[in-house]
């Protein structure tokens, strides 16, 4: 009988989960209001050696430059801990990468949570009294001509002049099962957090505080990520808020090498950029709220619901701007505010954008089909903008419940009045001047648009125009369409068609 107890107490004691540990970054040698990547790193790597746990950063403020995040390790903010980055260009780089602040490559099971703060400190690299100017479109096009973006002008909106770039804030690359949640990112120099070639990623109750002055600060970017949860998180950025691309490490190149993928252990092995639902998020973004497209990699099976989208220069962006295919988008119970920014932001204050159009010379951009906008509730200071090119048609397009007010903003006459298509090969295909329907559609193959209420502000000027406009479209359904033209307008029509196959049943 004692034997049996012996061996039954040892079948329990093995089976016992093991408890991981936590490791205090105090312990380590950091010290408040110094720098502390030594420490923290110290901390990062006796925790993965050990098997895995928590690396904790404690109440108070600890700078760092780059240090590197490994598998099975939770780096864990308490209430009022923050990590603040360091100011010195120099400082940021670890192992091959330079990737701001926390890099993490080749690792699965890692998280960062808590309810502490990310500071990149980011507008310290950039000159507060400086906005960029642009020559990258042909200003004798523009409905304003030079008078679009004069030179030399300081523009409210931005973006600022940038000094340097410590790089990504926070990055990981070809890793699996990565889980953010709780904490506040602000001020990030460059993208707040990057997830390239992951599977498995869970973002949740994450605030993202960005410079919106700030270029190119997006919040959430995945690029060719897959099985991506987002939730519950308020986002606020300079560019992009929520991003899916099809990016390989390299931006912009076209094309990809599979050895990106394959030389790595953990991560995502497939082509795609796929299983994405974002949901219950609050967005505000000086470029796009939600942004999919650009890359290399094809584009697939996302989901977005119960979004807000506010102060924005563009609500819902769809890029097909390079060679690989975007298919089986599904948009639900979205609230859209945009407006027409100054300054060289792209965008033109569509609430909804989707546009073909490569941007790599020589090269024909891929496909977007299979996309469905349902009940959505916008205002905006320009209109819907379905942008296909003969070669590069759009497939199954729909908008069910959509409905639309125009308004005219503090900008409308210097910056309203034109397509932006940026960033396209052509120079001439980057902006141009256009007049403004409810919905522009073209190139387009089944395009649906059902219960769609369209009402115009009373001081519109007449270059907003038709309610809906279609050109080369096959297969065009309208139901039930709620609306008219624009009243100050006098050549408006409810509907203009050029080179449609139309079929309608209007209220």
């Amino acid at each position: 009988m004692k034997d049996k107890s012996i061996l039954l107490f040892f079948i329990l004691f093995i089976n016992l989960p093991v408890v991981a540990r936590d490791y205090n970054i105090l312990d380590f040698g950091a010290v408040k209001g110094k720098l502390s990547t030594i420490a923290i790193q110290k901390a990062v790597d006796e925790c993965f050696t050990a098997g895995g746990g928590r690396v904790v950063v404690p109440t108070g403020t600890f700078i760092t430059d780059s240090f590197i995040l490994k598998s099975n390790v939770n780096l864990y903010l308490e209430q009022g801990a923050e990590l603040s980055g360091s100011e010195n260009i120099k400082d940021y780089t670890a192992g091959d990468l330079t990737h701001g602040m926390i890099s993490c490559e080749d690792a699965v099971n890692v998280a960062i949570s808590g309810s502490g703060t990310i500071n990149g400190n980011g507008t310290k690299f950039y000159k507060a009294d400086k906005t960029q100017g642009s020559s990258e479109f042909d200003k004798s096009i523009i409905r304003q001509k030079e008078n679009y973006m004069p030179e030399g002008n300081f523009f409210t909106d931005g973006p600022l002049v940038r000094i340097s770039n410590p790089g990504i804030s926070i990055a990981f690359f070809n890793c699996t099962n990565v889980s953010i949640t709780g904490i506040t990112i602000k001020d990030t120099p460059f993208w707040a957090t990057r997830f390239n070639y992951c599977d498995g990623l869970l973002i949740d109750g994450i605030t993202i505080l960005n410079n919106p002055l700030v270029p190119n600060n997006d919040g959430i970017h995945c690029s060719t990520s897959r099985n991506i949860r987002i939730s519950n998180c308020n986002v606020i950025a300079g560019d992009d808020a929520i991003v899916v691309t099809g990016f390989s490490k390299d931006t912009e190149v076209p094309g990809y090498n599979s050895s990106e993928q394959d030389n790595h252990l953990y991560g995502n092995k497939t082509i795609y950029a796929e299983n994405v639902t974002v949901s219950n998020c609050q967005l505000k973004s000086s470029s796009v709220g939600i942004r999919i497209g650009y890359g290399q990699h094809p584009i697939r099976r996302c989901t977005f619901s119960n979004i807000v989208i506010y102060d924005s220069q563009r609500g819902i962006g769809i890029f097909a701007h390079d060679a690989s295919n975007i298919e089986d988008l599904i948009f639900t119970d979205i609230i859209i505010e945009t407006r027409l920014f100054n300054g060289q932001w792209w965008g033109h204050g569509e609430p909804i954008h989707l546009s073909s159009m490569s941007r790599f010379s020589g090269k024909v951009a891929g496909r977007i089909k299979n996309v469905q906008f349902n009940n959505i509730n916008a205002i905006g200071e320009q209109g819907i903008l379905v942008y296909g090119l003969k070669e590069s048609p759009m497939e199954n397009i729909q908008f069910n419940n959509v409905q639309l007010r125009m308004r005219k903003g503090k900008e409308t006459m210097d910056y309203g009045g034109n397509f932006d298509l940026r960033p396209a090969s052509e120079r001439s295909m980057r902006m141009f001047e256009h007049d403004i329907p409810g919905i522009y559609a073209q190139n387009v193959n089944n395009l649906s648009i059902r219960n769609f209420k369209l009402s115009w502000n009373n001081d519109l000027p007449d270059f907003f125009t038709h309610g809906i406009e279609c050109k080369d479209i096959s297969d065009l359904l309208i139901t039930d369409f709620v609306g008219a033209g624009n009243p100050n307008a006098p050549d408006s029509q409810k509907v203009k068609l050029e080179n449609s196959t139309y079929r309608k049943s209007e209220k």
